[in-house]
């Protein structure tokens, strides 16, 4: 197991506020502080990222929570956070719930420092599998893993049965990584229970967020259990990626996917390629990161849909009208249905399933004119925070509405106030994969299904670093679609977005 370089106990590049913010002191923080422990008071451990929404909505667009004796500095004030988009002054700072991820992910491009050499190799060799061009080629893929999705729905609409929404959410976004990036199959809708890599990547997910709830010194006594666990789920989800690239390099044949592409694509400019045991990480880094983000996506949408049956009408309309008799689209008809793409985009606003970025200073510099920063002082940018903010969004930043997405609407609003995917040069490579699956599958479930939430459920948060709906299930109805002429698809959308 790699094992992430420490300092003082802790992960490499942890710095608490103390030594970054020289007045700290004027920054608010929770009442009833507790000495060692700090702002424990009324906090959830399960819950940590919602716990400080409680508390950002208290204390304002900067302020402070201690835990484990170290000081943090949260920000989701839209002035403050687009100064902290400012890549000329800041950069990514890899916070300690994403340190503790290390271990698994070394410095694969999520989770790689950034004097890393291996981050920008990666990046320049990895980004041609996310042009346009290669977005077309994985697009039939994608339709043929929706497929399975929908076969398995429609059991269950024929029986009345409901549909655990983010286990096959999770299910489809596995497969079409795993299929379009790497060419395996892990047979997820053959399986009643989920792939033994998903109860992996959710084990080691899990137990990166408990490490931010116990002082470092108790961790290998509170822990003990859980670390063995963790070190036998990650040593399954590295023997899953190494059998995985075991069998490509004996074959040979993957179509230039993106694991053609690290282990034969050399970079354009020094002629460096990827060693074996960065292929590794970078492989479990894309498996992960690109399902887990856009399952839950999916299932917030999907939530939101069978709560607003006049937004999933208009979307539905809008997929019956762009898409008309095609039994399935072609790719570039999935850009086309912008008023669904405004529904992923608001529920991404809502609950950003990355719902956090942190971001430290190059030099010494002043956030926002009001506040003193040190090189390497760092902050962490509460997303959902930031996309309620009401000076941006307004005094019903609550509310689901879609039509915060229309073209008029994007253009009047600041830079960096909707920032799902993160900020700068190290922002989400894989965002426009990820956009383009989670709006045809949106799509696809529309033109086929009605979707009957259960009266009784109320929306709870899961938190395992990323955010997702617990225990959501919806009743899929199938429906007989409205058919347009072909001739119809050339008609403008009302009201398309850019």
């Amino acid at each position: 197991m790699t094992k992430a370089p420490v300092r003082d106990g802790l992960p490499k590049g942890f710095r608490g506020a103390e030594l970054g913010w020289p007045e700290l002191d004027r920054i608010p923080h929770p009442p009833y502080r507790v000495p060692l422990l700090g702002d424990v008071v009324g906090v959830n451990r399960r819950t940590p990222l919602q716990d400080s929404l409680r508390y950002a909505r208290r204390l304002g667009p900067v302020f402070r929570r201690k835990a484990l004796g170290k000081e943090f500095v949260f920000v989701w004030g839209a002035r403050h956070a687009a100064d902290l988009a400012d890549e000329s002054r800041f950069a990514k700072h890899v916070g300690l719930g994403i340190a503790n991820l290390r271990p698994v992910a070394g410095d694969g491009l999520f989770t790689a420092y950034n004097h890393e050499p291996n981050w920008q190799l990666a990046h320049d060799v990895l980004a041609p599998g996310f042009s346009r061009e290669a977005m077309a080629g994985y697009h039939p893929m994608m339709l043929a893993v929706a497929r399975q999705l929908t076969e398995h729905w429609d059991r269950a609409a024929a029986t009345g049965r409901a549909v655990d929404v983010p286990g096959d959410m999770t299910k489809l976004t596995l497969e079409t990584i795993a299929r379009t990036g790497f060419g395996h199959d892990f047979g997820s809708f053959e399986r009643s229970r989920p792939h033994p890599f998903v109860t992996a990547m959710v084990g080691t997910l899990t137990y990166a967020q408990r490490l931010n709830t116990v002082p470092f010194p108790l961790a290998p006594l509170l822990l003990r259990s859980a670390s063995r666990r963790n070190a036998a789920d990650i040593a399954h989800l590295n023997r899953t990626v190494d059998e995985l690239v075991r069998a490509r390099s004996a074959s040979g044949r993957g179509d230039g996917d993106l694991l053609d592409r690290m282990l034969e694509t050399a970079h354009p400019e020094t002629g460096e390629r990827l060693e074996p045991r960065n292929v590794r990480r970078q492989v479990i880094t894309f498996l992960v990161a690109g399902h887990e983000t856009t399952s839950g996506a999916l299932s917030f949408a999907l939530h939101h849909l069978s709560r607003h049956p006049e937004v999933a009408a208009r979307a539905r309309a809008e997929v019956d009208r762009v898409w008309g008799d095609a039994a399935e689209p072609a790719y570039e008809q999935v850009a086309r249905l912008r008023y669904v793409r405004r529904v992923l985009d608001e529920s991404l606003r809502l609950w950003p399933t990355a719902p956090a970025f942190a971001r430290e200073a190059r030099q010494d510099t002043v956030l926002a004119g009001e506040h003193p920063m040190r090189r390497g002082a760092w902050a962490l940018v509460l997303t959902p925070m930031l996309h309620r903010d009401p000076e941006v969004w307004g005094a019903d930043a609550e509310r689901f509405d879609p039509d915060r997405f229309d073209a008029q609407a994007v253009r009047s609003r600041a830079p960096h106030t909707f920032k799902p995917f993160g900020t700068g040069a190290r922002a989400c490579i894989g965002r426009q994969f990820a956009l383009h699956e989670a709006t045809l599958v949106l799509g696809l479930l529309l033109r086929r299904y009605e979707m009957r939430p259960d009266p009784a459920y109320r929306l709870r948060v899961t938190e395992r670093l990323t955010l997702m709906p617990e225990g959501l299930r919806l009743h899929p109805e199938r429906r007989t679609p409205v058919r347009e002429p072909a001739s119809d698809l050339r008609c403008p959308v009302p009201g398309a977005g850019d």
